[in-house]
């Protein structure tokens, strides 16, 4: 009975992280401000199709991959170069713990992406096919963004 009482304690005390997956229009609204609509040449809504085909939106998607790398949250920042898992070799371009990726708070993973268009081949980095010039503004349309 005593040791029923202490696992149920317990089963109080763990904190499970909820999947957290954002509407299209929430995340347009969030993107938007948060300056990422026209942020390296790049519309809201190339930024909206992204986030649908790398995470489907979800913020604690996490993706192995061959590298033993993963990629986090709701952008797949991948965690050998842009984020700190624990290992030394990890470069961290971001300064950020991969764990501050996946959680609903947005910012970090913002900021991070961000700093990829900007210092890498901008979206390209994520997608294949290249987004400039396509015009994606279906992906915000019967959003109210501010």
């Amino acid at each position: 009975m005593k040791a029923a009482g202490i696992l149920a304690l317990i089963g109080c005390l763990v904190t499970v992280t909820e999947p957290k997956v954002y509407t299209r229009c929430k995340l347009a609204k969030i993107f938007s401000r948060a300056g990422l609509d026209n942020y390296q040449g790049f519309s809201l809504g190339n930024w909206i199709c992204m986030a649908y085909y790398e995470s489907h939106y979800n913020t604690t998607a996490q993706t192995e991959l061959e590298d033993g790398s993963i990629d986090y949250g709701i952008f797949q920042i991948n965690s050998f170069t842009w984020c700190r898992r624990a290992k030394l070799q990890e470069k961290n371009h971001c300064h950020v713990a991969c764990a501050a990726l996946i959680t609903d708070d947005l910012t970090d993973a913002i900021i991070c992406a961000k700093k990829i268009a900007k210092e890498t081949e901008g979206m390209n980095y994520w997608l294949e096919e290249t987004l400039e010039g396509k015009d994606l503004s279906e992906w915000k349309k019967g959003c109210e963004v501010s």
